[in-house]
């Protein structure tokens, strides 16, 4: 049975997202007023594509794996989405169906709002009108800046980049090392390849590379970054070139 409030870590992630903190107090208290929450399992589907557009949605614990299915079958992952984070609103106004599968990518908390609330919301904060926008534009961007990643920079750039942007999003730091940091999402080098637009034996070649350079550090339940000073100095050397 789902818990029907969300946890102070779980709280403090929605309130902490760089957009929705950005909101004036009286609109955040309206839309988490109607929020409601659910958790997911690990690899539980969420929504699947071609499902009608029900609820915009945040997540508020774990992640959301973002993914496709190829005409042979193949699942093949485009994102994850991070604590904090809101989507699923552009479905909402163009009334079209999902386009994507979601799974809970570990146990996952979500918070939700249907789309009755928030053409309700919508109504009476004008303001959200113009959120959605700048969050539309931040996507937009952050689109634009995969493209041009994709075609500008060498995989090990590529490589560098995504793992600082997920340390700085699931980042734990050791205890043991306090300059060590511990990448808590859980992701098979088959997954870290599918967001690189790479195969997974070239991803592992590179890992292994920058585990000689004690950049990162390869254990059976994850990634360990050793240093992120040498992992941004990667992405920053070939952005030079």
């Amino acid at each position: 049975m789902d818990d029907p409030i969300l946890t102070i870590e779980e709280r403090a992630a929605i309130n902490n997202g760089r957009w929705f903190s950005s909101l004036s107090p009286s609109l955040r208290h309206d839309i988490l007023r109607c929020a409601f929450v659910k958790r997911y399992k690990d690899g539980e589907l969420i929504c699947a594509r071609g499902d009608p557009a029900e609820f915009w949605s945040a997540v508020a614990r774990g992640a959301v794996r973002v993914s496709s299915t190829s005409i042979t079958g193949r699942q093949v992952t485009l994102t994850y989405v991070e604590p904090g984070i809101w989507f699923g609103d552009v479905a909402i106004f163009d009334g079209e169906r999902r386009t994507h599968d979601a799974y809970a990518h570990g146990d996952t908390t979500m918070l939700l709002v249907s789309r009755a609330d928030l053409q309700k919301i919508l109504s009476q904060h004008v303001e959200l009108y113009e959120a959605l926008l700048r969050l539309q534009a931040r996507r937009i961007r952050q689109l634009f800046g995969l493209v041009e990643d994709l075609n500008t920079l060498p995989l090990r750039a590529r490589l560098a980049k995504q793992l600082a942007h997920l340390v700085r999003s699931y980042g734990v730091p050791s205890l043991a090392d306090g300059r060590e940091v511990r990448i808590g999402l859980q992701l098979a080098q088959e997954e870290l390849a599918q967001l690189l637009g790479a195969s997974r034996q070239r991803v592992n070649q590179e890992l292994k590379q920058m585990e000689r350079e004690d950049v990162i550090r390869i254990e059976p339940g994850g990634l360990v970054v050793r240093n992120r000073e040498s992992l941004l100095r990667i992405v920053e050397a070939d952005n030079e070139k």
